[in-house]
């Protein structure tokens, strides 16, 4: 049988589709990873407060596949909608900074999560429909997705360490001089998301399908998504969002802590030079696991040709609870540097893999609205159930006046992610991909 091979994606297109990544992380980047001490520490939000403001910013992935998702199926081009939302985000995101009204804050989280969220599917649908071949170009295109959350990360931890840090003081004064200069990471997401919205009407064109079949996309979608392996992937992808949302709710306030306590201690020069490289307040240190992950899609097309798609979400899921054992257990400045690094295989042999399966196992014309639905699930249920469960139930059991008991909190993700890798053995079938590859 004759082997054919895709062409080789252009240079034009290949750095217009990774400008796009870099930027479409980069807005995400400079403000996720710092939002729990920012609200908890800066804002006075209470902990209960907090987790509802992480879960309305997911109510907007619960809705965008049924609005963006119909919409760039049916009705308008992607890279209109893509620039269109971008430009109302980078408001929005400026003025969640200015806000200390919790229930503004809530409203406005809630508004730019209906705005921002979807354009995560959007980019990946965009980008898909213009490679000539997915698993092998797919993954160096969103690898610049992760350096632009890298560069983000660094430029608020450096500004932190340099404008918001005090030469003297205590840990605590220090501490809250930190989590007041983190308003400058909503400032850095504003401008970068403004110039995202511009640059994506430049992007290559990307009409809707407009085919004859059902006129509801997301209704077309559901109906693909209800068989294997897709059925057991929707199912397993709730509880690790909700592993993920205890990273990227704590994480921050934890190495924040080790940060501050190692780099006060003079003659730990390892901490010291961290510090400087990565900046403080958590969001630096935690570029570390974008490093990784750079590391793990550049590889991808290797990995996506040599190893099974079961296969490589196990890896994703072993890794998922490797790292929160180490955040439970090993609590050093060192252990915790691995532990973040970890990210690289969490979100590349899961999440990454994952939007690679419903690509695959899905029709042309309901690619962006499945992604979207996938998107629901990941960004969207699991977070607010994350958040909630993460904050209101695990975070009050696991604190007490003498502050949070991080073995506690951690070990629960840790199991979580386990019970999750027993599942995907069970239910996830070993061999095949969906009829809609052929199709």
């Amino acid at each position: 049988m004759k082997t054919t091979y895709a062409p080789r994606m252009g240079f034009g297109l290949g750095s217009r589709l990774s400008f796009m990544m870099f930027l479409q992380y980069a807005i995400w980047g400079a403000w996720l990873p710092i939002l729990y001490p920012f609200l908890l520490g800066y804002r006075g939000f209470s902990l209960t407060q907090t987790g509802l403001c992480f879960s309305a910013g997911a109510v907007g992935a619960i809705f965008g596949p049924f609005i963006a998702g119909q919409l760039a199926d049916r009705m308008m081009s992607t890279e209109k909608l893509l620039g269109i939302s971008h430009l109302i985000g980078g408001v929005l995101v400026f003025l969640m900074g200015m806000e200390d009204s919790f229930t503004a804050f809530l409203i406005l989280s809630a508004i730019y999560g209906f705005v921002y969220a979807p354009t995560i599917a959007l980019t990946n649908s965009l980008a898909f429909h213009h490679m000539p071949d997915r698993d092998r170009d797919f993954g160096f295109v969103r690898l610049w997705g992760t350096v632009g959350w890298i560069v983000a990360g660094i430029i608020v931890g450096q500004y932190l360490l340099r404008a918001a840090t005090p030469a003297d003081g205590t840990l605590e004064e220090i501490k809250a001089a930190q989590d007041a200069g983190r308003v400058f990471a909503f400032n850095l997401s504003a401008v970068i998301g403004l110039f995202m919205g511009f640059f994506c009407f430049t992007l290559p064109h990307t009409p809707p399908a407009r085919n004859e079949g059902q006129k509801l996309a997301w209704a077309e979608a559901i109906g693909e998504i209800s068989v294997q392996p897709l059925i057991t992937l929707f199912l397993i992808a709730v509880p690790v969002s909700m592993i993920h949302q205890f990273y990227f709710v704590f994480t921050s306030e934890f190495v924040t802590g080790i940060q501050n306590a190692a780099g006060s201690n003079a003659a730990d020069s390892f901490a010291s030079g961290v510090n400087q490289v990565l900046g403080v307040g958590g969001g630096g240190l935690m570029t570390l696991g974008q490093w990784s992950e750079i590391a793990v899609l550049a590889l991808m097309p290797l990995l996506a040709k040599s190893l099974s798609r079961k296969t490589l979400l196990g890896i994703g899921l072993v890794a998922y609870a490797a790292r929160m054992a180490i955040f439970a257990y090993a609590p050093g400045l060192v252990p915790v540097l691995v532990g973040v690094a970890l990210h690289g295989l969490c979100f590349g042999c899961f999440i990454f893999v994952a939007f690679m399966v419903v690509d695959e196992n899905t029709t042309r014309d309901v690619r962006a609205s499945a992604q979207n639905l996938f998107n629901l699930v990941i960004v969207g249920i699991g977070i607010i159930v994350g958040s909630w469960f993460a904050t209101g139930v695990v975070g009050g059991w696991a604190s007490s006046e003498s502050g949070m008991d991080f073995v506690r909190l951690f070990s629960v993700p840790m199991w979580m992610a386990i019970a999750c890798f027993v599942l995907l053995l069970i239910f996830y079938p070993s061999k095949g991909r969906g009829a809609a590859t052929a199709a």
